[in-house]
């Protein structure tokens, strides 16, 4: 399916649990979403986790989510949770924030 878009947008709020943080995780999650031209942002939580909301057309936001399965290359994924839901439209970019 790759190059075919549907036209549905959606958000996905992600949260990634294992080894995420201190391996780049945050850099390497904004430059995929960024190579898919999603928008949004991502962030380390104080008990480990690795946050983030992609926004963009579904197959992209669905190739960022699976990506987050993997993760940086140093990354040791254990768990992903996702919510799936209509995009807000408030992010220009994807950012890296706290």
């Amino acid at each position: 399916m790759s190059g075919q878009t549907n036209g549905k947008r959606i958000q996905a709020h992600v949260y990634i649990a294992g080894f995420v943080q201190g391996v780049y995780f945050r850099a390497y999650t904004r430059r995929k979403a960024r190579s898919l031209g999603l928008t949004g942002w991502v962030r380390n939580l104080r008990d480990g986790r690795v946050e983030a909301v992609f926004e963009g057309e579904e197959a992209a936001v669905r190739e960022a989510v699976a990506w987050c399965h993997r993760g940086s290359p140093s990354a040791h994924v254990e768990r992903v949770d996702v919510e799936y839901g209509p995009p807000t439209d408030e992010y220009t970019s994807f950012v890296v924030t706290w």
